[in-house]
């Protein structure tokens, strides 16, 4: 099994989740706490890890996971944290797990409230650590397990991103197997998701040459393999192929991101509608791509080179094809936004730590023209 270390320590290759008690050993955690949803624990797939533990009665399971996780679900899990004396967090899951895990693992050390931390209001400053952290990633998308940053919908009405080097996993353990069988649509949404996170990292506006590298070829390692993945959940090929982009995408976007996930994140905090994160970016991308083009031409000949596309492609028409391919929706509106939210998003959209990153500027006007087209 490779071990990559290019930020974190990721264990990699099918079975690694057996080294789970290792690294419990290894951290010196002895009361595990195991930050989940109800939908993966329903599916059998909580117990197959949990099997592989040495002690199940010493750990603490928490399911109340949102699909956008909530200030509340933070504040709660925070609390059976405490209650039942836990030393350390294990996030298994998605994306959703995996940041309300970090930010757990954030308060059980630092102390709350957890708005103080936004970095863009100076609170890195205020992190003193974190409650040492495993994450076993179920789903081939987000990526968290290899990244600094969390999001949390705030009590508030906000969407925030904390970044911090504090807030990588100690050991990321990155097991294709469990995600065999992943139903088309969630493969579909979370593999945009990967996908999204390599094209916006390279595209990012910081200088991280061996970034980009990294997130060139998650991009073809994704490109190649998605729509295999989608048509076959136990392509084990595809699944590690898969599960790959989707890691190098996080390891790309230590560089930042741009302004898909702006967008993304203004409308996935919409609690009534409860959006798919990698849903959300695989519709916004092909508008973003052609907003930013003309302040980059050149790494889209990168990314048509790592595609696998002629020199003269239309990149926003080919991410169109490949989610109607994979039967991702073709617009925003399909989603249930409508462009009467669109007033209610700009705010938080230019407001986002994503949008700082973005190659070209993006204005609050911009960004309600960009909701529109891509409605």
């Amino acid at each position: 099994m490779p071990m990559l270390n290019f930020q974190n320590p990721v264990r990699f290759d099918f079975g690694a989740v057996k080294k789970l008690p290792d690294a419990l050993k290894r951290e010196g955690i002895e009361r595990p706490f195991l930050v989940t949803d109800r939908g993966l624990r329903d599916s059998g797939l909580l117990d197959r890890i949990t099997d592989v533990l040495d002690d199940t009665s010493a750990a603490t399971i928490y399911d109340g996971t949102p699909g956008n996780p909530t200030e509340e679900a933070v504040t709660e899990a925070l609390e059976s944290y405490q209650g039942n004396d836990c030393d350390g967090v294990v996030c298994i899951g998605g994306g959703s797990p995996m940041d309300l895990g970090k930010a757990v693992a954030l308060l059980a050390v630092s102390g709350g409230p957890l708005a103080q931390y936004d970095p863009l209001q100076g609170g890195n400053k205020l992190v003193k650590g974190i409650a040492p952290l495993i994450a076993i990633p179920t789903t081939a998308g987000t990526g968290s397990e290899a990244s600094v940053g969390f999001v949390i919908s705030m009590s508030d009405g906000r969407k925030l991103t904390y970044a911090n080097p504090l807030f990588l996993p100690k050991l990321a353990i990155c097991d294709p197997e469990l995600t065999l069988g992943l139903p088309p649509m969630l493969t579909a949404a979370t593999g945009m998701d990967a996908i999204t996170h390599c094209i916006e990292a390279v595209l990012a506006s910081p200088v991280n040459p061996p970034a980009d590298g990294i997130g060139l070829d998650g991009l073809w390692r994704g490109w190649q393999h998605i729509q295999r993945a989608v048509e076959d959940g136990s392509d084990r090929t595809a699944r590690w192929e898969m599960m790959m982009a989707s890691t190098e995408g996080a390891l790309a976007f230590v560089k930042g991101l741009g302004a898909v996930h702006s967008m993304s994140h203004a409308a996935g905090r919409l609690k009534d509608l409860r959006l798919h994160h990698g849903t959300l970016n695989a519709v916004i991308l092909p508008t973003i791509l052609r907003f930013n083009e003309d302040a980059c031409s050149d790494k889209y000949l990168r990314l048509r080179q790592a595609m696998g596309l002629p020199a003269d492609a239309d990149l926003a028409k080919e991410i169109e094809r490949l989610n109607a391919n994979i039967g991702l929706p073709s617009g925003l509106g399909e989603m249930g936004l409508s462009e009467d939210l669109i007033e209610d998003m700009v705010p938080h959209a230019v407001n986002d730590l994503a949008t700082m990153t973005n190659p070209k500027q993006v204005s609050a006007e911009d960004y309600a023209e960009l909701y529109r087209i891509a409605m």
